[in-house]
Order: C-alpha cells, then structure tokens, then sequence
C-alpha cells in the first residue's frame, strides 16, 4: 500500500526499529532528523507527548511508540509478522514488546553514562542496577537466539527489527563476547540489504566511546 511517510528520528535511536522496518517494506519515506535537545520543542512534543522518538506521519497521522509502529506498519502492509489467530502470533508480540521492557534499561544507562552532565552528577549505583536489569535481559535474548537464526522459528520478521537499536546499544554497556548468540544474529542481520540501507542513511549514534565502564564509586 502507498504511503506519505515521514519518521522523526534521532541517528542510533529507537528511530532505527522503525527506519530498519521501513527498508525491509520497501517504502520510502523522509527523514527528519534532531537533537536530543529538541524533544521537548512545542512543535515535537505535539506529535510525541513525552518527548519521545521515533514519531512517525502516515498519511495525515500521526502515531509515536515504536512498537506501535511496528506493529502498524505490519497490518498496513501484511507483511512482516504473523497474523492473528497463526501459531506465532504469540511470540510475535510477547518479544516485539521485551524489545522495549530492555530498551528501559538501555534508556537508563544512556541517561547515566551519556546524556547527564557533568560527570559528577551521575549515580554509580544506578549504573550498577541498570546494568545489571539489562544483563538479565540480554541472558534472555542469547536463549532465545541460541540455535535460531531469527526471533521467530519461521523466520525474519518485524520483531528483529525491534532488536536492531537494543544490540546496537547494548553493547555500549555490555561485553560482546558473553553474548555469542546475539552477536551472530547481529551480523547476519547486518548483512540483510534493508538494513544496511537503514544503517547507511542514519549514519551515526548518540555515543562517544565503544564501551562505558561503571566507575568506581
């Protein structure tokens, strides 16, 4: 189905989920992009209450939460997740939304290591906490990715799109190499020509080191 689509986007945020999906759908769409700063503009807010990204306009609406989206997108155009009623149904929806209960923690740990200055300001023992809720996530997904190639057993769908920005991010704040299995769909992930595409035209993140250590307290 043809749209007028226009995402709002911060490069390396949850805006990725939904520019990932609108590459592997084949629709193309304007891109606006912003500042962290500019989220809690009039104008943003208006289409994103809490000052959120991604907010995305489709054809004079416009919607915000990405797993919304998604989902959107996917009952849109028929592609991309099973439909109700289908074995996987299920699953579908229960990892498409633990892709946002682990983005929190992520959030969190942005808020902490990146976004809060100056450094003295910071807390250590959320930085511990957080990390650790977000290991315990990360634990689940390198299960549930063990002996997969995607989330779902049927294949690629919506879903691993909604993982795009947490394994982007997490590995900021976790070691790669305990996560064997994420790291392996990572790359296979990154090899799908939709994604590169995505990856390509955001061109960049919100981050300035590879890894963020907890420091001492």
């Amino acid at each position: 189905m043809s749209a007028s689509i226009h995402l709002h986007h911060i490069p390396g945020a949850r805006s990725f989920r939904v520019a990932w999906l609108l590459a592997e759908l084949g629709l193309p769409y304007e891109l606006t992009e912003y500042r962290l700063g500019d989220l809690r503009q009039p104008d943003f807010l208006a289409r994103s209450p809490a000052g959120k990204i991604p907010a995305l306009d489709i054809d004079g609406t416009t919607v915000f939460e990405s797993g919304a989206i998604v989902e959107l997108l996917t009952e849109r155009e028929g592609r991309l997740a099973p439909k109700p009623g289908e074995v996987e149904r299920a699953p579908f929806l229960e990892w498409l939304h633990f892709a946002e209960t682990q983005a929190a923690f992520i959030q969190n740990l942005n808020i902490q290591h990146v976004v809060i200055r100056p450094d003295t300001a910071r807390s250590v023992v959320t930085m511990k906490l957080e990390t650790k809720r977000l290991a315990f996530t990360a634990r689940a997904l390198e299960s549930r990715l063990t002996g997969r190639e995607h989330i779902l057993d049927s294949g690629f769908s919506a879903a691993d799109c909604m993982f795009g920005f947490n394994v982007r991010a997490m590995t900021h704040f976790l070691p790669a190499a305990d996560y064997p299995a994420i790291m392996a769909w990572w790359d296979r992930m990154r090899a799908r020509p939709a994604c590169a595409r995505a990856l390509e035209r955001e061109g960049g993140d919100l981050f300035d080191k590879d890894f963020y250590e907890i420091p001492d307290a």
